[in-house]
């Protein structure tokens, strides 16, 4: 098995709306905020080769949609989900299997792409991953979470064929090496694969923790669908997560790529970071 980060673009999101009740003047000092409040993110991608499968982990937010549409997220960085590929010697089209851990636009958007007046899937060769209990909660979204479900990121996939579930089982093995979790509070069912490669787990922690930042427990988005289940969930991840030395891939912290933890006075915090090709 080999890993390889696939960054992509750099975006902006409200800092509030990112740190949710907790004070700016707190989360300010983390992580800066411009003079629109609004915060730089990473949308990181993880690509596993396990055999002869080629495994992406999310896809980031795509190109699809309007300039109005991106003019909210500003953009920005030298990275895109196809350079980073080429620059491990690969292309979409040798993707075998994209794994979606949730289908909010900046993890799905670029599971689909414009082809002429049609949009198809981006990864043609590959099985899209999701489960059922997701893929309802997504295609009949509540009034709050409906913008972040977008239609046209999510219907092709299955109007494809190439849409496949996960049984909703914690534990459940993706792959030899791949297991899933599944966590509620950030929206139903959100899937978090871990993975053992080297001895060591890895586990892609998606939007359960956007980044290091978020280790305290009423570090919570606003976006979080079930705050008090978020906490509940984050407390245990990180117990576990100490007692089994995990290693943390985060997808948008844009400082932060891997990190272990260690206890502290007021909780978890960082014990090491690093990127993920100097320890593999």
């Amino acid at each position: 098995m080999q890993l390889f980060t696939i960054d992509t673009e750099l975006f902006k999101l409200d800092g509030g709306a990112m740190f949710g009740v907790v004070p700016k003047v707190l989360w300010n000092k983390q992580h800066p905020a411009d003079e629109n409040n609004l915060c730089t993110w990473a949308m990181r991608l993880l690509l596993i080769e396990e055999g002869d499968r080629l495994i992406l982990i999310d896809t980031g937010i795509g190109d699809k949609q309007n300039a109005k549409f991106f003019s909210h997220y500003y953009l920005h960085g030298d990275h895109t989900l196809d350079k980073s590929l080429k620059a491990h010697g690969y292309h979409r089209d040798d993707i075998t299997d994209v794994f979606l851990t949730h289908l909010h636009f900046d993890h799905c958007g670029g599971a689909v792409r414009r082809e002429g007046e049609q949009l198809v899937p981006a990864f043609k060769n590959a099985v899209y991953w999701s489960n059922a209990a997701h893929w309802q909660w997504a295609t009949e979204p509540n009034p709050r979470e409906k913008a972040s479900f977008l239609s046209e990121n999510i219907l092709p996939i299955q109007q494809s064929g190439q849409l496949k579930f996960i049984e909703v089982q914690e534990g459940i093995q993706f792959s030899d090496d791949i297991s899933v979790r599944f966590v509620d509070g950030h929206t139903r069912a959100m899937m978090l694969p871990q993975i053992r490669v080297k001895d060591k787990t890895l586990v892609y922690v998606a939007d359960l923790f956007p980044s290091t930042h978020h280790f305290p427990l009423p570090w919570v988005m606003a976006y979080d669908m079930f705050p008090m289940t978020t906490m509940q969930e984050k407390k245990a991840f990180l117990q576990e997560a100490l007692e089994q030395d995990y290693i943390l891939f985060f997808e948008h912290d844009p400082q932060t790529e891997c990190c272990t933890l260690k206890a502290a006075e007021k909780g978890m915090q960082v014990a090491e970071t690093f990127t993920l090709d100097t320890l593999f």
